[in-house]
């Protein structure tokens, strides 16, 4: 069960139920579409997942990319897979958190589970690559979930920096709707049982409570944290930020107040993000990042 604190039942609306639902639909959610290509294939098509490549001298780790929730390994990484290949990086995507008999839409099965999926994949990557550790780039749940593989699973030996895009680092409020789930009897037990991806992302659930126990971060990775004020989904966005070591906290309106991306454009579209990550990957040759960097 969530862990919601149960209230007296009162009338209320079917819209705002359908409202709920809608919301908790679109959790964490990069538009997904169906391909008829094997995503493989698709994907080394655009340059990314290619296992014969191997990192150069500027840039010698692999970048791995964790989808967020409802999304798969082409669809969320159209813009930023490409973006990276062009400036010389080894680039990989991978797809976790599948159900049975869903395709195309994944990250919905247990964020641990998923983890142990990340941990498998990048394992592959470094045999593939001959590289000593990676870097990982993660929209959303995607940004939160290689924390408990980094904590839990070995993951900071392997791991040199963690990018976050709008990460649910800290779970969701999702704008308080979660709070509506005592008034519908039997549906925040249906998320848990249906969509466990969904109800560990709820702020204060099992999960969360135990990924963020001791503290943010593990010894020896850098972290990046990329947020927009108008995450519509990651609420409140301030809970996306990291406390610790080696952690860099960067709000998009801080360096461009006109950019007006919200939790899906950011991790997709948004290439002022794009040159945020480019900077967390490379650091020593980071440049400025500016409104004008959309044309970079």
């Amino acid at each position: 069960m969530l862990p919601w604190i149960r209230a007296a039942r009162v009338p209320r609306t079917r819209s705002l139920l359908a409202a709920l639902l809608l919301a908790l639909t679109v959790l964490v959610v990069p538009t997904a579409t169906a391909s008829a290509a094997p995503a493989a294939e698709a994907a080394t098509s655009r340059g990314w997942n290619d296992y014969s490549c191997k990192p150069s001298a500027a840039h010698p780790r692999p970048v791995v990319l964790v989808h967020g929730t409802f999304g798969n390994s082409i669809d969320n990484w159209l813009g930023l897979a490409p973006y990276l290949v062009n400036r010389g990086y080894c680039v990989f995507s991978l797809d976790y958190g599948q159900l049975p008999g869903v395709p195309f839409f994944h990250g919905l099965g247990p964020v641990d589970k998923s983890a142990e999926q990340l941990d498998v994949f990048v394992d592959k990557v470094l045999a593939a690559t001959r590289a000593p550790k990676a870097d990982i780039v993660g929209h959303s749940q995607g940004g939160m979930m290689p924390n408990y593989y980094l904590k839990f699973l070995g993951g900071a030996a392997e791991v040199n920096a963690l990018v976050g895009i709008a990460p649910s680092n800290h779970g969701t409020s999702l704008l308080g709707l979660t709070k509506l789930l005592p008034y519908f009897p039997g549906v925040e037990k249906f998320i848990s049982d249906k969509t466990p991806g969904l109800a560990d992302q709820v702020a204060g659930s099992p999960f969360i409570t135990k990924l963020t126990a001791g503290g943010d971060t593990v010894p020896g990775v850098r972290y990046t944290v990329i947020a927009t004020k108008y995450d519509q989904v990651v609420t409140p966005y301030r809970t996306q930020f990291l406390d610790g070591p080696n952690v860099r906290n960067v709000l998009l309106q801080d360096l461009c107040p006109v950019d007006l991306s919200e939790h899906v454009a950011i991790g997709t579209v948004d290439r002022i993000a794009f040159h945020e990550v480019a900077n967390a990957l490379d650091p020593a040759r980071a440049t400025p990042t500016t409104c004008a960097s959309v044309i970079g």
